[in-house]
Order: structure tokens, then sequence, then C-alpha cells
């Protein structure tokens, strides 16, 4: 959807932790007989590949308040730490430190902060030992516990502020599936993981990523840390999130703010997401705003920015933009690529062949008057890179018209092409028997999820109805949207960032807790 102004929250970018619990003493490094230690120091390792790994510590201060901290230890094992986050990591030999960043150097007297980084082992992988915090010995918990089945592939590159709390219900492992969320692949017309298992996504939308950044608004509306994910999570059945982005804010343009743009705004999106994946969600990353003037039938602004939907993305940005997302991403095929939200070249075009020719291959679009970056473009860009995600296209009418998606599907020499699907009670396609003539067919050949589903009725009738025709067909789908906005303007199926369902929302949220 097109979706309106609102003001945004500053990103808080997170890995989950693990906290460690301990008691609490009047100073560091207070000695008196059966007092607990000064600090504790919880370690783990949370995913483990053939030559990598990805470790977490949690700090707890038993001491008076720090200004600041230096956490010290030592590996046994040759183990390097690569990069990290939530502190400045530096190695020497075995030994290695880690200090807090200008954020996190606060630790009040009981309490914790993490910190994770990425390493390389060989041989074995032993937890290390001799934590010490500004010196002092701190006594230690957790341990080297990989995966029971390690992942082929490292983790996604990580954010650059991790979360302070863990989720409260860790991803668990579906029998004979991967552990959420899965590595996803295409199967026939079915994603599943990588024993096979099908995987059919439930879930959200997230808006707000895709135009608070280009409005000088920050990035985020409304909060993304743990706490919020812990809220959509608590909605029984949701396995995925859908996430907006602007081109623009991705490529830094310069009409961008520099603390909204560029390395902020890939950061802050890198965060986000590996988030998401840290607490057992599916994300799907979409391209939804972009470059390129159009003032033709149905703009939606004339600004060559991207400050609106545009009816096909731009090929001087979008090619790029995709290059670096997928190369952001491509390590981790639990995410999956949405390529362009909602394209409608027909509303441009004079023809509906003209504008299926324009959906696939780009180039110059009747009625459009700069280069269209084309489906068949963008999945090149995304598989240039050796990315093997799924991807994702909607197609005509704002992803609500599928009638020509087989037809002009593009080639895809890893097969992991899905089908995508807008539907509102207001669309054109908004009835069983549309659905049965036009995304019947497409759900026969190739993986289809409904990305956005709603209704601006404050009700929940019409969801209703078609999610019970998408269940039927095994069809996976996503609710517009998790923010508190008006249901008949959103649509939006919260009223708080706890959780607490519009009447709209609690169509969606009864009807995925009803799955079982």
């Amino acid at each position: 959807m097109r979706r309106p102004t609102r003001t945004a929250a500053l990103a808080v970018a997170a890995v989950s932790t693990a906290a460690a619990a301990a008691a609490l003493l009047p100073t560091l490094g207070a000695t008196a007989a059966g007092a607990a230690p000064a600090c504790a120091v919880s370690y783990s390792v949370t995913n483990q590949w053939d030559s990598g790994f990805q470790g977490n510590v949690v700090i707890t201060n038993n001491a008076a308040p720090t200004t600041s901290w230096k956490l010290g230890f030592t590996f046994t094992g040759g183990q390097k730490v690569t990069q990290g986050w939530n502190a400045a990591w530096t190695q020497s030999g075995t030994a290695v430190t880690a200090a807090s960043e200008s954020y996190n150097g606060v630790i009040p007297t009981g309490g914790t902060v993490s910190a994770g980084f990425l390493g390389s082992w060989s041989g074995s992988n032993p937890a290390p030992t001799g934590f010490t915090l500004n010196g002092t010995t701190c006594t230690t918990g957790g341990g080297t516990t990989p995966p029971t089945t390690p992942p082929t592939t490292p983790p996604t590159t990580p954010p650059t502020t991790p979360p302070t709390t863990p989720p409260t219900t860790p991803p668990t492992t579906p029998p004979g599936g991967d552990t959420a969320p899965p590595k996803l692949h295409v199967s026939g017309n079915k994603l599943v993981d990588s024993t096979g298992k099908q995987v059919v996504l439930h879930g959200v939308n997230r808006s707000g990523t895709e135009f608070a950044c280009a409005q000088g608004k920050g990035i985020f509306d409304g909060p993304v840390d743990d706490t919020a994910i812990n809220a959509i999570t608590s909605w029984k059945g949701v396995n995925a999130v859908r996430v907006p982005l602007n081109e623009d804010c991705w490529e830094g343009l310069s009409y961008v703010p520099t603390a909204d743009g560029g390395a902020n705004y890939v950061a802050a999106i890198t965060g986000w997401v590996n988030r998401l994946v840290a607490h057992g969600i599916t994300p799907i990353v979409e391209l939804h705003w972009t470059h390129g003037l159009y003032s033709g039938n149905s703009a939606g602004c004339t600004d060559v920015n991207a400050t609106c939907q545009k009816p096909m993305p731009d090929a001087q940005y979008a090619i790029p933009f995709w290059t670096s997302v997928a190369n952001t991403f491509k390590s981790n095929t639990s995410i999956v690529f949405d390529l362009f939200n909602e394209p409608y070249p027909d509303r441009a075009t004079s023809s509906t062949d003209q504008a299926w020719a324009c959906w696939k291959d780009g180039g110059t679009c009747p009625g459009i008057g700069y280069e269209v970056a084309g489906m068949q473009d963008m999945l090149d860009a995304v598989r240039g890179t050796g990315a093997q995600n799924v991807v994702m296209m909607g197609g005509l009418a704002y992803s609500n018209d599928l009638t020509g998606w087989l037809a002009h599907e593009p080639a895809d020499p890893t097969g992991n092409l899905a089908a995508a699907v807008h539907v509102y009670n207001f669309n054109s396609c908004a009835a069983s028997s549309c659905w049965d003539s036009q995304l019947a067919p497409v759900a026969a050949k190739v993986p289809l999820v409904a990305g956005e589903i709603g209704e601006n009725t404050c009700g929940h009738s019409f969801v209703d109805s078609f999610m019970s025709w998408l269940d039927s067909h095994q069809v996976g789908y996503l609710g517009w949207t998790w923010n508190t906005w008006d249901c008949s303007s959103g649509p939006s199926l919260i009223s708080n960032y706890d959780g607490t369902a519009t009447a709209y929302g609690l169509g969606l949220k009864n009807h995925l807790a009803s799955l079982g």
C-alpha cells in the first residue's frame, strides 16, 4: 500500500542475548567473605559453521555502577575475532578485549550489558577463560553450545547495536524441520526448509522504514526493539515480518538526512532484520519507495526522489540497490527478497501486453520517462551476487493482478522464485471467483505469498473469508500493517505496540491462533 506520513522513532539495532544472574556488591572488586563476586560473565556460541562462529557475552555488574568498562578473556583454541558489535573488539595473540562504546559504558549495580562478535575457528572451539571486567576477575557461566545441526553458511553482517533483552520465547525446532527461522528454497509450488519440510509464511507488515527517512523523521515509525518483536510474536502463528525499504535512503542520496540515510540506514535495517532472525522470524525485505520522475496516471507524487511509490523501479538506482541489499543478506537464506512492492505500469501504458513487457524486461516503457528496471533486471542483480535467497515478485495493478505472471516469469538459475499478491477489499480481484480464476493457477505452479492483505472497514469479515481461501490453497499471508494508525486509513492491525489488536487486527490474530 501507499502509506500516509507518520513520525518515526530512532532505531535500536539488535542481536538476541541470554542474561546472566548474580548477587549485588557495594564496590567493584569487593572480597568480603561469603560475598558474591563483583561481576559475572555468561558466554555462549549462538551459531557455528565449518570455519566460523557467532559468540555472545552478557556481563553482569554486581558492584558500583560503571562509567565505562573493558572486558578481557583468553581464547584457548586458537580462535580469532573477525568483527563485533556493542563493543570495540581487539585481539592480541590469544587475549581478547571488548571495550564499551559511548552509548553503553554505564552498567548500574545489578545491571547487565551484552556484546557479540563473529569469529573463526579450526579443530575445536572451546569456551574462553579468564574473564575480567576492568581488571577484576569475574565468575563465568554458559559455554560453547553450537546448534545441533550447524548451518552451512554464516549469519548476515551483524548489527551495530544489539539488543539489551533476549526474546521471551526462543526459536524452537519444529519436528522434522529447521530451527526457526527456516532456511528457505523452492520445491515445486511450495516453500520448503533445508529438510524439505513445507513452510507457509504467516505474519505482518511493519511500515515506516519506507517513508520516515525520506521525510526527515528518523528511520522507524514506532519501536523495533526486542520488546516490540516479542509483542509481534505474542500473536500465535506469526512467523514472518515484511520490511519495506526506501531506495534513496539505502543509497544515501544528498536530500536524505545523514542520520537517516546511507551507512546509518543500512546499519539500522541490518540490525532490525538480524534481530527478527534472532527471534525466529522470517524477514521479507522489499523495495517500496523508489527514485524516478513520474507524473502520469495514478502518480503518487511528482517528485523525482523516493518520496512516493512509482509505477516501476528505475534502472539507475534499483540495480545497485538490489546488488547492495543482496550482498548484505545473501549469507542467510532465511531472509526473503521481495523485488518491488506494488508495480503499476498498467496505469502508464496503453495495453496490458505493454505493461507485462515493462514488468518483466524494463527498459524504455510507454508512459514512463525514465529507464525502468524490470523484474528480470533486478533478479539478475540479486543472483549476480551469488545470493540463493527466495525472491518474490508481485504482479500488475499494485500486485493485485497475476494474470500474466506465469507467461512472463523471469528466468532464475536457482529456481527460487515465488509470486506475490496484494489483496484488499477495495481491489479489483477481491472475490473468490477472481481468486479461483487468477490466483489458484499461479499457486498451482509456483509458491504464492499474499504479501499484503487487509480491509478499510475497521472490521475483519473480508480478511476472514480471504484467509480461509488462502488456507485451503496452502498460501501464506501477511496483514497490513503492524502500526498504530487509524484502521480505516491504514488499515492498522494494532492500537498499541504491546500488541493490542484493533477490531480489524483481531481477525488476523484469532485466525492465526486457530490454525494451531
